[in-house]
């Protein structure tokens, strides 16, 4: 029995995602594939690295550090999430990152991200963080539009992979997986509502392709949403998704907050654990 995991983004809303992985990581639930986008992605990697609490941890520890991420890194780097401090200094020295135990897991872990010019996700297999392509390919993975440059991997352009396919239920629905559980980061009644259609035409004119994905994203995500639900009424997947809404920014760096999502995620599995484990292990 395989079992698959997709965990979607949402930047700091990802805490919420961090309190889930910890459960699972308590409670020994074993999953044989992750399929991460953005923050899902950058966060669901300290699942393979068995890595408890880490990501609570430093994002808590440099909240307040202006080399982290927000408006100084964006101004002096032209990326809201600062490239040397992120994939560098926390990955290797702050708070490093267990690369031993993440190569040798038999987890199967994939980024999605957005190939700027054909504006379509590609679904990237992570084997080694070591490895210098596949951590850029994380980084592009969460390096959201408009505030990030694009992150060049192999002579292509990648941006956010949530911008191409927030929600990837179809691609992990198609791969070797018995059964998949889903993990959402808003609560069950959010749609996404049509955004300014003028500006990313203008900002990503080179690019003509990727502005239309940001331009029709709303509505292939709240498609996505749907298909969701539908799958879970079903009983084809499993959904563990925020019980309540906690006002928490993709960046603003509240620590209360922070505390809050990741506190919410705990919570809100506990009370499906029982039920999640017969869909795991019935049938």
């Amino acid at each position: 029995m395989k079992i698959g995991l997709v965990l979607e983004g949402g930047g700091l809303r990802g805490l919420y995602t961090a309190g889930i992985l910890d459960i699972f990581m308590e409670k020994g639930i074993h999953i044989d594939g992750i399929m991460g986008v953005s923050a899902g992605a950058l966060f669901g990697i300290n699942y393979k690295s068995n890595q408890m609490g880490r990501i609570l941890r430093y994002n808590k520890k440099y909240a307040k550090n202006k080399n982290y991420m927000g408006m100084y890194s964006l101004l002096t780097t032209g990326n809201i999430m600062n490239e040397e401090f992120c994939f560098n200094k926390i990955v290797n020295e702050l708070d490093p990152i267990d690369y031993e135990t993440y190569k040798h897991s038999k987890v199967e872990f994939y980024a999605v991200v957005t190939n700027i010019e054909t504006g379509k996700a590609e679904y990237i297999k992570i084997d080694d963080l070591k490895d210098k392509d596949n951590l850029e390919y994380l980084r592009a993975s969460g390096s959201m539009p408009f505030v990030s440059k694009p992150v060049n991997i192999q002579n292509k352009k990648y941006l956010d992979g949530g911008i191409a396919d927030s929600i990837p239920i179809d691609k992990m629905m198609h791969m070797d997986y018995d059964k998949v559980i889903v993990i959402l980061t808003r609560p069950k009644e959010y749609r996404k509502k049509k955004s300014n259609q003028v500006f990313p035409k203008l900002y990503y004119r080179k690019y003509p392709k990727f502005a239309e994905a940001i331009n029709h994203r709303y509505q292939m995500y709240n498609e996505e949403l749907d298909k969701v639900s539908d799958l879970e009424k079903e009983g084809k997947i499993f959904v563990i998704r925020p019980s309540k809404l906690v006002k928490i920014k993709r960046i603003k760096k509240n620590e209360h907050r922070m505390q809050e999502m990741y506190d919410l995620g705990r919570e809100d599995t506990l009370k499906v654990i029982t039920k999640l484990d017969k869909f795991i292990n019935n049938g």
